[in-house]
């Protein structure tokens, strides 16, 4: 800032010392040039006048026609101070008397270059006196010529006018040099009036002007960086009063209108953040401009890491869209739509619905984008529930008949299979044949007990009742589901590796669908699995227990993630896509969930979390 208003001074003084120093210059040189005219003109008429009286003293001894005098005369005139020399010339130009000798070659024809000084001029605007330039330098030369009155024609010719000239030369460099000394006293004089002038125009400027614009630019400096109570000191009536009033009363209604502003952006800003839908504002270069506390909130940021920001620079969890709607909007200048998915930070999935809307100006150009975040989650869950409700009625009425057709003969095959067990194990012992009819019929009542559990399922499912379930031994459900599956695991080259499994683990579930659940499981894993590889059996014991079934098989798609579960959905050719979605609706009525980790060419991992019961405390018994 100083160095700014020293730039300004310098300026400001540069000026006027110039403007000072050109009027000066200009006033000496007129000046110079009327002091030259009038000190020649003083010269002149000295000459002139003492010329006049040497002419007159010269024309007594011409009448007395005494030569000896007029050359004393001529010699002692001669010798008078700044004479440079006193010359008397005859009718023809030729000098008969001189003060000081004759310069070789000096001719006084009216054809020299001396003569023709003045005689080239008309005769009326010839003047008596002179200065001209010689061999021997400027003088100052007084022609004044001797006219032939009746007392000279006794001597000279009655006819001619002219008898001779008498020729006064001074020096001129005297008054030159006299000029030049009092020029340089006037250029001196001229120079010091002029550093005055400018140092008094500098000390007016510095305190009258720049002191007070300073304190301007101050004050417009303070309230342009916010300080909006500043005003600028007003003193006086002049312009720049006039301007520190103008200004303070610019100020005020400024800080009127930036008062209102902020009040109607607090109101405006109250009325975005109480909307539950995220609200963002974004240029036509995708910059964010404002956002509201919803959509601060999804971001997980604060208003000052997000307000400037690109919205694609924001990461996952803001802008993650391959087919962005601002820039679809700003191709196409219609309103998009979409529909997108969202996962939060702590694994928890959300459905949002995002809605891009312009701000035009009055020339109806798109200056802002405006996007609005919807979250739409339940919804899309009431949605859901909705679809899986009409399956679910479908599935139960077909169910229900499947179910109340297949249970009459299943109970007559069970009747005759329990029959063939009463026999084998009376005559067990006589006959050993027997021993290997008795193992295949427990075999063979045990699925059908587990296919009246399905039925049984099936109608519950069907009339929408849940099953409270009894407290199982997860440990020997495994066994069993192994057991059951090791024929088709063996037929596939596939190891079933089940870890250690404690004694106590108990879940309350049902025991016929928890083995069924655990066999899908099994038979999945299985049938993905590759000749050679294994299939991990793992139980986790915390606040729930989990079951982790981990195959080496070809994986699952991220697309058919969300689909596996869902009903007559199957990647397997020939399946009937109902053992995952029966399976889950088992493990969720019993208060748990299926939890699936896939990636393709990485295998896929099923864990199923059920609540564990915990063992009653043991009370003491007192006598």
């Amino acid at each position: 800032m100083k160095l700014r208003f020293a730039g300004m001074t310098v300026s400001l003084t540069l000026g006027i010392t110039a403007a000072v120093v050109v009027a000066c210059g200009v006033a000496a040189y007129i000046y110079s040039a009327h002091y030259f005219k009038s000190t020649l003109e003083i010269e002149q008429t000295n000459a002139l006048a003492e010329g006049e009286l040497i002419h007159t003293a010269l024309e007594h001894a011409m009448l007395n026609n005494d030569r000896a005098e007029i050359a004393q005369m001529i010699e002692r005139f001669g010798k008078q101070a700044r004479v440079e020399q006193l010359i008397l010339l005859d009718h023809d130009g030729v000098p008969r008397y001189s003060s000081a000798p004759l310069g070789h070659g000096e001719d006084f024809r009216i054809a020299s270059p001396t003569c023709q000084a003045c005689h080239r001029d008309p005769a009326d605007r010839r003047e008596s006196s002179r200065v001209i330039e010689t061999r021997g330098g400027a003088i100052l030369r007084t022609v004044l010529p001797i006219r032939n009155r009746e007392e000279c024609t006794r001597c000279h010719n009655p006819a001619q006018r002219i008898n001779g000239v008498l020729i006064l030369d001074y020096s001129a460099e005297e008054v030159r040099a006299g000029m030049t000394s009092d020029l340089r006293w006037m250029v001196a004089g001229t120079g010091a009036l002029t550093f005055f002038i400018v140092g008094a125009i500098f000390i007016v400027i510095r305190v009258s002007v720049l002191r007070r614009l300073l304190r301007l630019e101050t004050t417009a400096r303070l309230v342009s960086q916010g300080d909006l109570n500043r005003r600028v000191p007003v003193e006086g009536s002049d312009t720049l009063a006039w301007l520190g009033r103008e200004f303070n009363m610019m100020a005020d209604s400024m800080a009127g209108l930036l008062g209102e502003v902020s009040a109607q952006r607090e109101r405006l800003e109250t009325v975005i953040n109480s909307i539950d839908d995220g609200i963002v504002v974004l240029d036509p270069e995708r910059r964010i401009i404002a956002a509201n506390d919803a959509y601060l909130r999804r971001t997980g940021r604060e208003r000052n890491q997000v307000v400037g920001c690109h919205c694609y620079q924001l990461g996952i969890g803001s802008c993650d869209l391959p087919d962005c709607p601002t820039l679809a909007y700003l191709k196409t200048g219609t309103q998009q739509v979409r529909i997108c998915e969202h996962r939060g930070g702590n694994g928890t999935v959300a459905w949002e619905e995002i809605h891009v809307s312009p701000i035009q100006n009055a020339n109806g150009k798109t200056t802002h984008v405006v996007e609005v975040w919807r979250d739409i989650s339940e919804r899309r869950a009431a949605e859901a529930n909705l679809a899986e409700s009409h399956r679910l009625a479908s599935l139960g009425v077909l169910s229900s008949g499947f179910s109340h057709e297949l249970n009459t003969p299943l109970g007559t095959v069970l009747t005759c299979i329990e029959g063939i067990l009463r026999e084998s194990s009376a005559n067990r012992e006589t006959a050993p044949d027997q021993a290997k009819i008795h193992d295949n019929a427990s075999i063979a009542r045990e699925q059908l007990l587990r296919c009246r559990s399905i039925t049984q399922q099936f109608l519950r499912l069907s009339r929408g009742q849940r099953h409270a379930g009894t407290i199982v031994d997860l440990r020997e459900a495994i066994e069993a589901a192994q057991r059951l599956v090791s024929p088709t695991a063996r037929a596939h080259s596939v190891q079933i590796l089940v870890h250690p499994i404690e004694t106590s683990l108990n879940v309350r579930a049902g025991e016929a669908e928890l083995q069924d659940l655990l066999i899908n499981l099994l038979l999945n894993a299985v049938q993905a699995s590759k000749p050679g590889s294994q299939v991990e059996v793992e139980v986790r014991a915390g606040s729930d227990l989990r079951v982790r079934i981990r195959d080496q098989g070809c994986g699952i798609g991220q697309d058919y993630l969300k689909k596996i579960f869902e009903p007559f959905f199957s990647m397997r050719e020939g399946g009937t896509g109902l053992g995952l979605f029966l399976s889950l609706n088992a493990v969720r009525n019993w208060g748990g969930d299926i939890l699936v980790e896939s990636a393709p060419g990485k295998g896929s991992t099923f864990e199923v979390v059920l609540p564990a019961i915990l063992p009653e405390p043991v009370r003491e018994v007192r006598a």
